[in-house]
């Protein structure tokens, strides 16, 4: 089964997926914000998504923002939504930037399609981190 991994932001939400055995991330998509639930419903359907990896925006200290209580909200919401998918909250710190960095030309689309490259970092973090626990 796959997984995917989001990374939501107040307009803007990337998603990104793994293959089936679970060892890589791509970028998929970026959704408005307001329009995650059809879009998510979609994608569990057609992509046999087991799991959901949410980015956890942290601070670079460790410390809860304004945007952490956001996302945890949603997550929450999301987590009743679609009960029988496990729901992970994942650090996210630097996945935004490190997104950033790859795109030099930083058009409207550009912008619109770092936010799936943010997803594909979070998601590919979770996945390497299950691989490491899996091999001690």
């Amino acid at each position: 089964m796959k997984l995917a991994g989001l990374d939501i932001g107040d307009v803007w939400t990337g998603i990104a997926i793994s293959d089936a055995a679970q060892m890589f991330a791509r970028p998929h998509s970026t959704a408005h914000t307001k329009e995650l639930i059809p879009a998510l419903i979609e994608l569990v359907k057609k992509e046999q998504i087991s799991a959901i990896v949410v980015g956890y925006p942290k601070t670079m200290r460790g410390t809860i923002s304004d945007q952490t209580k956001l996302v945890q909200a949603q997550f929450e919401e999301l987590k009743t939504l679609f009960g029988t998918i496990e729901w992970v909250l994942w650090d996210e710190r630097l996945s935004s930037r490190r997104a950033d960095t790859l795109k030099k030309a930083q058009t409207k689309d550009a912008k619109i399609a770092s936010h799936a490259i943010a997803a594909a970092f979070i998601l590919g973090s979770y996945l390497d981190h299950q691989a490491f626990m899996r091999a001690e």
